[in-house]
């Protein structure tokens, strides 16, 4: 893990943020690929109307999801494979680490997903004996990096071609100093072809699972997806139990949307389906809850389970830019990781929901249209509330209360405020005001309120 994840997020964020050249490269990497997603949407007329379908489709999907999960269960089913339950995290990891036992398998090839990293499975695993590797490229190099993806679409994006070169000759003995992409890319290829070819067992995550046909869908755009399931005699699916779909002909409006959401391209380059094993094979799917029953039944926060995991919220969100991946602690991080993660664990989250401008851009970019900004707004005062928020803020929040709650008190306040600004230092002030004001410039201070000025052009107040 990160050392990062250890800390709380605004202190996290702001060792990230020491690096100054780092955080605006990273800021700009990740604005590119927001400009590469608006560009998109841009050539597709109906884009609304997509957004629009995709919001709804998910919302059945929820109100209907113990039906539709129990569908998807019959027809995949029937289709060959062997539907398992997992309650929690814990259960997964038994539940995938016995089939492999099972099978004998000590050598393990994964594709992306996010459910698995949230599960802990690597570490479960390979504390068992199992050789798990992650063939993602991005997931291989921060896997070699012993620490966990910064971004649930691009793995490595805190990383500069210079250290993931630096680290290939390191562990795949590739020229040293060498930071090309493609003779890095070609070196993992090779690499990684030698893990295919000689993997017992492949697992993946699970885009879409529709329930009308039983078949699981995987989006991937290196193809390692279908490398690590065509070679191997068992396939093992895990996915959230939200990840259901209630018919095959509503796919065509996530496809169309997914990837340029995330990446800005029209399509993701591979999108797998799987109707049952392939003949002499096994398919097993792992259906996970870990905590998707309780969210469902949480009004404010139950839309957050219309998630695609496309990650356009956090290559919008300004907080996240600015502070990487890795300092907010949890799998899946910006903004629709600060409404996941409380929900899970609500002490240890609290400071998520704060990491918010609540500016909306995540929202406005959502292509299912959660509303994201809403939900992180419920969170603070439902974490408050439970007595999850800094004493020293609800201190001050409850003194602005009792400033509010008088207009002579108000008036008062205003007038020695406007005093402060004006005959004490500006870094004084600055400091009085907190990590808000160290890190903005103060406005110049009016000579008089609205209030007086009003009363003064207007007669009255």
């Amino acid at each position: 893990m990160s050392h990062l994840a250890t800390l709380k997020h605004p202190e996290a964020a702001a060792r990230f943020a020491a690096d100054v050249p780092r955080t605006h490269w990273h800021d700009e990497s990740l604005w590119f690929m927001r400009v590469k997603r608006d560009r998109a949407a841009a050539q597709v007329p109906e884009w609304e109307r997509l957004r629009e379908l995709a919001q709804a489709i998910k919302a059945y999907a929820l109100a209907n999801l113990p039906a539709l999960l129990e569908q998807f269960e019959k027809n995949a089913t029937a289709a060959g494979a062997t539907v398992h339950w997992a309650r929690d995290a814990e259960e997964h990891n038994k539940i995938v680490h016995q089939l492999l036992f099972a099978k004998g398998v000590t050598r393990l090839v994964k594709s992306k997903s996010m459910l698995t990293e949230e599960c802990g499975l690597n570490p479960y695993l390979e504390a068992r004996g199992l050789e798990v590797v992650d063939t993602d490229l991005g997931e291989r190099i921060v896997q070699f990096r012993n620490e966990p993806p910064s971004h649930i679409v691009l793995p490595a994006i805190h990383l500069k071609k210079e250290e993931i070169g630096e680290l290939f000759s390191q562990k795949l003995g590739t020229e040293k100093g060498a930071s090309d992409p493609k003779y890095l890319t070609e070196a993992a290829r090779g690499h990684l072809r030698q893990k295919f070819l000689h993997a017992q067992a492949g697992l993946t995550g699970v885009n879409f699972a529709l329930a009308d046909t039983g078949a699981v869908v995987v989006c991937t755009n290196e193809g390692n997806a279908d490398m690590g399931t065509s070679l191997p005699p068992l396939h093992i699916a895990c996915m959230g139990l939200e990840k259901i779909v209630p018919h095959a002909q509503d796919l065509g409006v996530f496809l169309r949307l997914l990837a340029r959401s995330a990446t800005g391209q029209p399509v993701t380059t591979y999108s797998t389906h799987f109707h049952g094993p392939r003949r002499g094979s096994e398919l097993h799917i792992v259906i996970v809850d870990n905590g998707r029953s309780a969210l469902l039944g949480r009004d404010p926060y139950r839309r957050a389970l219309s998630c695609i995991r496309c990650g356009a919220c956090m290559n919008t969100c300004p907080v996240f830019r600015r502070s990487g991946g890795h300092s907010y602690g949890v799998t899946v991080p910006g903004p629709i990781g600060s409404v996941l993660a409380p929900a899970i664990d609500a002490r240890a989250h609290a400071a998520l929901p704060f990491a918010s401008t609540l500016c909306g851009s995540c929202a406005d970019v959502c292509p299912v249209r959660i509303d994201l900004h809403h939900q992180l707004l419920a969170w603070r005062g439902d974490l408050v509330a439970a007595g999850h928020g800094s004493t020293g803020k609800s201190l001050a929040l409850r003194f602005t209360a009792w400033i509010f709650a008088s207009p002579a008190r108000y008036a008062l306040a205003g007038k020695l405020a406007r005093f402060a600004m004006r005959v004490l230092p500006a870094g004084l002030m600055r400091l009085l005001a907190g990590a808000w004001g160290r890190q903005r410039e103060l406005p110049v201070a009016p000579v008089e309120s609205f209030r007086d000025r009003y009363r003064r052009t207007h007669g009255r107040a």
